[in-house]
């Protein structure tokens, strides 16, 4: 293996915006801020969401930003700064990096993820699950 998760995951940090849960609280309900929830669908209604985020799911969320791809989505060009998270901020870092490097501006992640939002007080509300 040429380079591990932990490798990846710091290469992106090192080129990326990370904030911490108080700036990320700061920006939260802000206009022209938008949260996206990048974890899976079964996270979201095992563990609560941030009341308002977006979710993309990690494995959708390049298809969705990218304008020329059949899936885009047009949140993603709307010029808001956009607040990515995960469960620990691993995949967010990653996917954040990703999309930057695809030219979507003003894109951060939380550091620590939607676990640290929620142990700081973070609002968080229960999603109801799938029906079928």
């Amino acid at each position: 293996m040429k380079k591990s998760v932990k490798q990846l995951v710091k290469e992106a940090n090192s080129e990326i915006e990370t904030l911490s849960v108080e700036e990320a609280r700061a920006l939260y309900g802000q206009e022209n801020v938008t949260f996206v929830d990048i974890r899976d669908i079964r996270e979201l209604e095992r563990e609560g969401q941030v009341p308002g985020a977006v979710h993309a799911p990690r494995g959708m969320l390049e298809f969705w930003v990218d304008p020329e791809s059949p899936y885009h989505r047009d949140l993603f060009a709307n010029g808001n700064r956009f607040v990515f998270f995960c469960a620990a901020g691993w995949r967010s870092a990653l996917a954040t990096k990703s999309v930057q490097d695809m030219g979507l501006p003003n894109v951060c992640h939380i550091d620590g993820g939607f676990g640290a939002w929620r142990e700081n007080g973070g609002p968080v509300e229960e999603r109801k699950p799938r029906n079928g």
